[in-house]
């Protein structure tokens, strides 16, 4: 079977109303990589500084203390938070050039290996996910998730920088990310780091100091350098990944077109403070609907977040029931459809039966049955990207929101009446009113 009947065989499983069978997690393992942890340097605030990695870090993937990780500013379904970063340091940060890892739990780095000559300033950071706690979780439905959380992850990193200066990739292939950051390709992780869990490279974002020329990222240049921490390779090779594993693999390697980075500027009115305020709301508070203009700006900054992501629209109780469409030219909407579509998106989304009654939902819809497997990464990252976007937004005017990832037989061009199986909702953005 072809990486493309595959995927899409398991998308199909995945938008089915069949029930996951899960299973029991397997056990916290401690942070993979060794050595000494090094704290980030905090500097004084300077846009026209060096990259600010502590700050970076702070306000994008740092778990608060003492919560066991869970509770972070990106995201993240279950909040089981899969999405691990690599840090490829060039000159103009406030840590020496080097591969690292980061740990957010304890929000500190490990020093992997030096820099190639002639890396470029600033920070690439190479975003990986971990399969095993939300395959157990989410069973069959966990990997369109693990995708969406590491759009998540992307766009936290995007907009925490305190200037200008920042690009993302969502479609390199995971072999090139895997050799930049000194990982291993994912069919020999056990095989050179056995006892681990294997880590699948998806995305990666780019920040480099204000005053410097922005060049392509010489990703290449990263990727000659040698694996650190080899280890004996076995007489017997591994077994082949299965499931949500392999299907993750096939994802890494379809790439589509070219590699592309895309500039990225956060929202004017997201500052910091928004970025570490930012949490998925509880439904409890998600009651009272947004005035019209609110959700005309949130619906205008997802549709605009990543371009040639997937369509995105509003469903809205007030001042009528209506779905609407961003406009073309303008961040007014006109309506797509008349009546409440809340109803079938609480029937849609995994029974989240509190969605009939939320205040309005941002839906990003798109990737058709039969989309080849460098779509369905694709807009499954964009999907994500766009909605870590609107939510830093909604932080920012104060609106409670919650992203909702999970989506049963949400077949929205059919529902308005066009050829089933070719718009299907990807993600959600439930929005409450203002606090």
């Amino acid at each position: 079977m072809t990486p493309d009947a595959t995927l899409g065989h398991a998308l199909a499983l995945a938008r089915s109303p069949r029930t996951p069978a899960r299973a029991t997690p397997p056990p916290r393992r401690p942070y993979p990589w060794t050595g000494t942890p090094l704290a980030l340097p905090a500097t004084a605030p300077d846009p026209d500084g060096p990259v600010d990695l502590d700050h970076l870090l702070r306000h994008s993937l740092r778990a608060r203390p003492g919560t066991g990780g869970r509770l972070r500013p990106a995201a993240s379904a279950g909040a089981l938070h899969p999405v691990r970063a690599h840090l490829l340091i060039g000159p103009g940060c406030t840590l020496p050039p080097g591969r690292y890892a980061y740990d957010a739990e304890v929000h500190r780095v490990f020093r992997r290996g030096p820099a190639p000559r002639g890396a470029a300033p600033g920070v690439i950071a190479v975003l990986t996910v971990t399969a095993a706690h939300t395959a157990a979780h989410y069973g069959h439905r966990a990997w369109p998730l693990l995708l969406l959380d590491t759009g998540h992850a992307a766009a936290a990193l995007a907009l925490a920088p305190q200037g200008p200066g920042v690009r993302v990739s969502l479609d390199i292939d995971a072999a090139t990310l895997a050799a930049a950051a000194g990982l291993p390709p994912a069919d020999r992780w056990q095989r050179i780091r056995p006892g681990t869990e294997t880590e699948h490279p998806l995305a990666a974002v780019q920040v480099t100091p204000r005053r410097t020329q922005r060049t392509a990222p010489a990703l290449d240049r990263w990727a000659a350098l040698p694996l650190p921490h080899r280890t004996r390779t076995p007489t017997r090779p591994p077994a082949r990944p299965c499931g949500t594993g392999r299907l993750l693999e096939l994802l890494g390697a379809a790439t589509g077109t070219e590699p592309a980075w895309h500039p990225v500027r956060r929202p004017a009115t997201v500052t910091g403070r928004a970025l570490l305020e930012r949490r998925s709301a509880d439904p409890a508070t998600l009651g009272h609907p947004p005035d019209g203009e609110t959700v005309a700006r949130l619906l205008h900054t997802a549709a605009t977040a990543w371009p040639g992501g997937p369509a995105w629209c509003a469903a809205v109780a007030t001042p009528a029931p209506a779905l609407l469409a961003p406009g073309h030219h303008t961040a007014t909407p006109y309506r797509l459809a008349r009546g409440d579509a809340r109803p079938s998106l609480a029937h849609w989304a995994a029974g989240q039966l509190w969605l009939a009654d939320t205040g309005a939902a941002l839906l990003a819809h798109g990737c058709p049955s039969d989309a080849p497997a460098s779509q369905i990464r694709h807009d499954h990252l964009a999907a994500g990207f766009a909605a870590g976007t609107a939510h830093a937004h909604a932080a920012a005017e104060g609106i409670n929101a919650r992203p909702v990832g999970s989506w049963q037989q949400a077949d929205l061009g059919a529902a308005l009446g066009d050829t089933p199986g070719h718009d299907w909702v990807l993600h959600g953005l439930a929005l409450g009113a203002a606090r």
